[in-house]
């Protein structure tokens, strides 16, 4: 590893938990502090200077806009440093694939931003923490890892924050990547890319805003009636992502309604609720104006169509090349 030193951004989670058994089911998250973390790491001998900072102690599904302002303002201060390396964001993993996807589209790829969390706490039979930690350590600290835009490291994998998302509520290897898998392979002492770098020297694709537009997502089910639309614009939500059936399908008055919340100014994507598979266009979405999600899952079609309205992309066709992207 080069000299210099990765920054660690600690925000809790998993890998930041306790159970106070190493049997037991239930666990506190977010009870190590970074100090604490840190020193446990340095018999691990690394080979680079870890710089700590907690930013917050908690689980991943009470992470929001004011945590992702400080995380981002934080991140670009690093990356103006010539001595760091990189960014480790430890992270709870309900969540992970949100905060990689934003920090991914607001923040430039001239240095490694890593995201990693565990799925079992610290003091649990079989926990992961530590080695996901030391394989996160290992992205950040790479060359190569530079120009791939924010990345996620779990269970000895790689994924890009596009592809990223989480598949199981308990295995060790939880996430998954659609539609590249995983990026590269990882471990405490070795590190394999899958491919080249395909964002090097890229700006970030949006500013990053506090308050950004409310945008709801409606996930579709048997039988949906079209009010769930009425009360989410009625709500106040300035786009709607849905969570359709298949291939982002829903029924015929939920189309309808959708199609009336465009016309008053209310974008529309169609996502899916299913596992894996793209969303791509149909003719339906250019008589009603909707947008395909393409890879993009509910969560991070949520995010972006917020980045999209905050930085003024209102048109359609735009807001669709937009989710083309690679």
């Amino acid at each position: 590893m080069t000299p210099g030193y990765i920054s660690i951004f600690a925000t809790g989670g998993t890998i930041a938990g306790i159970a106070g058994s190493a049997t037991r089911r239930d666990y506190r998250p977010g009870q190590i502090g970074i100090s604490q973390f840190l020193d446990s790491l340095a018999e691990l001998d690394l080979g680079v200077e870890l710089r700590g900072e907690q930013f917050a102690n908690i689980g991943s599904e009470d992470i929001g806009p004011e945590l992702w302002q400080r995380l981002h303002g934080a991140a670009l201060a690093a990356m103006e440093d010539a001595d760091c390396q990189g960014i480790v964001i430890t992270h709870g993993t309900d969540t992970a694939e949100e905060t990689a996807f934003l920090l991914d589209q607001t923040l430039p790829t001239t240095k490694p931003v890593v995201l990693v969390g565990a799925m079992r706490p610290a003091d649990a039979v079989g926990s992961d923490g530590l080695r996901n930690f030391a394989n996160a350590v290992r992205v950040a600290s790479d060359p190569d890892a530079a120009g791939r835009g924010v990345m996620l490291v779990m269970s000895d994998r790689v994924f890009a924050a596009r592809d990223a998302r989480k598949a199981h509520t308990e295995m060790t290897d939880a996430f998954k990547g659609f539609p590249r898998g995983p990026i590269g392979h990882a471990t405490p002492t070795s590190l394999e890319w899958f491919g080249p770098a395909w964002r090097v020297g890229e700006a970030a694709r949006y500013d990053f805003h506090l308050d950004m537009p409310k945008v709801s997502i409606l996930y579709a089910y048997a039988g949906m009636s079209a009010e769930n639309v009425t009360q989410a614009v009625h709500g106040g939500a300035k786009g709607i992502v849905l969570a359709g059936f298949g291939h982002g399908n829903a029924p015929a008055a939920i189309r309808f309604a959708l199609a009336e919340a465009v016309k008053g100014g209310v974008p529309v994507v169609r996502a899916s609720r299913v596992d894996e598979g793209l969303v791509d266009r149909e003719p339906e979405d250019d008589t009603s104006n909707f947008i395909a999600a393409r890879a993009l899952g509910p969560a991070r079609a949520r995010i972006l169509l917020q980045l999209l309205l905050a930085n003024g992309i209102t048109d359609p066709s735009q807001a669709q090349k937009e989710f083309s992207k690679r």
